[in-house]
């Protein structure tokens, strides 16, 4: 996979299994050309107590460790340094003000912007449904807090992203269409619909109006409970049409996923219409800088 890159990882500072230095390793040994660490970040400020995000008390520890290893592979690898923040409408904003001085003040490289959770109308910390836990969890919390109605947590969901992409404050969006991951064959909605798919339009419109970068995520090829990336051909064509840039993840969560499903990934993007991905080189006056690889 030489030439390409990951710029969205998880080590064990949140939900992923392996350490700073070994994800670097593999990288390099894998030929891409940079990797980026992406923790969960803090969510403590909300109320929320997970078990997947970075703890407040080691995110100077994340960062002196992703700046350590940058300086360690100097020369043989890029390495570096970002979040990926959660958008919780009512209680969390994209544009986290603290995490947001540490990129102006050049502390941090590049943040992803993700919605996992949902929360409810009229809800609360005890009724936020989390789009990516169990399928088990998921189809109860619908039940007890939206009434099953599978629809009403796309709608919300989609709401969601819009919200997120309005407030802004970070360069890439991540899985655009991760409410899909339990859906199977239409559980809920058919992403194939009018419905579903005028829903990612508004989201695609807004994302071309905000010049935001999407990722084409393999995580869930990786993990084995998808046969397409993060967004579906659908919605890759939708942003082919509004000529929002792309590049490809692995959302790795271990070493060996960090280029796994890439060749997918362009024939999926191939077959969308795009000819080019986008690759992260930094920034400069504040704004990321983009490189060009062909698909």
């Amino acid at each position: 996979m030489k030439g390409y890159s990951s710029l969205h990882n998880h080590t064990a500072f949140c939900d992923g299994e392996n350490d700073v230095e070994t994800m670097c390793r593999s990288a390099f040994e894998k030929g891409l050309s940079s990797i980026g660490f992406s923790a969960h970040a803090p969510v403590g400020k909300t109320g929320l107590e997970t078990d997947w995000h970075l703890k407040d008390a080691r995110l100077a520890e994340y960062m002196d460790d992703v700046r350590a290893a940058g300086r360690r592979w100097e020369g043989k690898i890029a390495v570096y340094l970002g979040l990926e923040l959660d958008y919780i409408k009512g209680l969390r904003s994209a544009m986290d003000g603290d995490i947001r001085e540490l990129v102006l003040q050049g502390s941090l490289d590049f943040l992803i912007g993700s919605v996992h959770y949902i929360v409810p109308p009229n809800g609360n910390l005890l009724t936020v449904v989390t789009v990516d836990e169990s399928l088990e969890q998921l189809e109860e919390k619908i039940q007890a807090n939206l009434g099953g109605d599978g629809q009403a947590m796309m709608n919300i969901y989609w709401d969601s992203v819009l919200e997120m992409v309005g407030l802004g404050g970070f360069d890439i969006v991540g899985h655009l269409d991760l409410v899909k991951k339990h859906n199977g064959k239409g559980r809920w909605f058919d992403e194939e619909g009018q419905a579903y798919l005028q829903r990612a339009e508004e989201a695609v419109r807004a994302i071309a109006g905000a010049g935001l970068v999407v990722e084409v995520n393999t995580g869930g090829m990786n993990r084995g409970y998808l046969d397409e990336p993060f967004p579906s051909l659908s919605i890759l064509r939708l942003l082919r049409r509004h000529d929002v840039p792309v590049m490809i993840n692995a959302d790795a969560h271990r070493e060996a996923d960090l280029d796994g499903h890439y060749r997918e990934a362009g024939l999926f993007l191939r077959e969308a219409g795009y000819t080019s991905h986008v690759l992260f080189e930094g920034r400069s006056g504040g704004k990321p800088v983009w490189g060009k690889r062909p698909v």
